[in-house]
């Protein structure tokens, strides 16, 4: 029982680390409207969704790009990334935070947060 409680503590400094680092890099280019939303109760795939707004592709681009660079040089390396270049949503996976970089239209059409129904823990911008 109590390795488990451990388990657990590291768990949650490793997901707690690697969001520090990705409102950093967010922070750093000024994304705007950043959310992070608690799922572990909802999937096994990942336990926090990062969702931000970029104000122009060449924006989404140069986020997701700090984001990853950043990331891999704290030692969370990127699982994959989705939709680099002209589109209006990035995904960088980091396993245990999934990071959205998305045009305002788009996060509007596609409603991540509905989508989820998860509470939004924290905003960061």
């Amino acid at each position: 029982m109590a390795s488990t409680a451990k388990t657990n503590t590291q768990a949650n400094a490793h997901v707690d680390a690697c969001l520090a680092v990705v409102a950093d890099a967010l922070d750093d280019l000024k994304a705007k409207n950043v959310t992070v939303l608690d799922v572990a109760q909802l999937t096994d795939v990942t336990e926090r969704i990062v969702i931000a707004e970029g104000t122009s592709n060449r924006h989404l681009k140069a986020l997701a790009d700090n984001v990853a660079v950043k990331a891999k040089a704290q030692g969370f390396l990127p699982l994959g990334v989705e939709g680099q270049g002209l589109s209006d949503w990035t995904l960088i996976d980091l396993g245990a935070v999934v990071v959205h970089v998305m045009m305002p239209q788009a996060r509007k059409f596609y409603d991540l947060e509905g989508l989820w129904g998860a509470q939004a823990v924290e905003q960061l911008a």
